[in-house]
């Protein structure tokens, strides 16, 4: 999503509330808010994905569904980080088939290749693919360099080679496993909120009277300003401190501090 202007973000951010069922008023009122913050956040230095996090489709969603029913359809996104979780993967299991195979052509017995030999060749292919991981990024080569270094240890301790494949390979898949919990999560944005999620629990003050029934209502928080709005029975007088507890579309639904 890096390649993308403010303008394209909230274009895209548009024709996906459009798409989902928000009525055209209501995502263009929701595009000149999020416009509005994007312009705030870039005048102090911050980058796009900083307003919207690094996911827009779930951005653009969770603004999305606080003004219509639950989803049935509606336009997708660039899933960037999902592609790219999906090749390492791929390349991931493209490489034990060949480390594999490769190794495996040494299985036979050959009085040329003892344990010295075998562990050479062990840490000499965990430093290659270390290397590799240093060059490519992404940790597409990591298990297999962490797995070809336990099955060198493995040699030097005079395991049987055939007992240092199946580490290997055993090792590899638990470390592709691990990695792919990992990068799942991160997709989902379980790891760490993200966009417009992170605001819940932040505290704000408030400069216009927030209430429910009039749908009025803005506050400060930090250095943006936001509309607002309450659950609450009771308004919310200008200078009282609130907590952000839900974000609501456009809005901050907010409550006292002291409730």
């Amino acid at each position: 999503m890096t390649d993308l202007t403010s303008e394209q973000v909230v274009d895209r951010c548009r024709t996906y509330w459009l798409g989902s069922g928000v009525d055209s008023d209501t995502a263009s009122d929701m595009a000149i808010e999020l416009r509005s913050h994007i312009q705030e956040a870039m005048a102090e230095g911050k980058t796009v994905e900083s307003v919207v996090g690094g996911n827009l489709e779930r951005f653009a969603e969770d603004w999305a569904s606080a003004f219509r029913g639950p989803r049935v359809t509606a336009p997708s996104l660039p899933r960037t980080g999902a592609n790219s979780a999906n090749l390492g993967l791929a390349l991931g299991g493209l490489a034990i088939i060949i480390l594999v195979g490769a190794v495996a052509l040494f299985v036979p017995d050959d009085p040329n290749m003892d344990a010295s030999t075998w562990a050479t060749v062990w840490i000499v292919s965990a430093g290659v693919l270390a290397l590799g991981e240093l060059v490519t990024a992404g940790f597409f080569l990591l298990p297999f360099a962490v797995a070809a270094g336990a099955a060198g240890v493995l040699s030097l301790a005079g395991v049987a080679v055939v007992w240092q494949i199946i580490v290997f390979v055993i090792v590899s898949i638990a470390f592709l496993w691990l990695l792919q919990q990992f990068a799942s999560k991160d997709i989902r944005g379980e790891l760490l909120p993200v966009g417009a999620a992170r605001y819940i629990g932040s505290s704000a003050v408030v400069t216009s009277t927030v209430d429910r029934l009039s749908g009025e209502g803005r506050v400060m928080m930090g250095t943006e300003d936001w509309r607002a709005t309450t659950d609450g029975n009771n308004s919310i007088a200008v200078g009282t401190e609130v907590r952000v507890v839900e974000v609501r579309g456009a809005r901050l639904v907010v409550e006292e501090v002291n409730n």
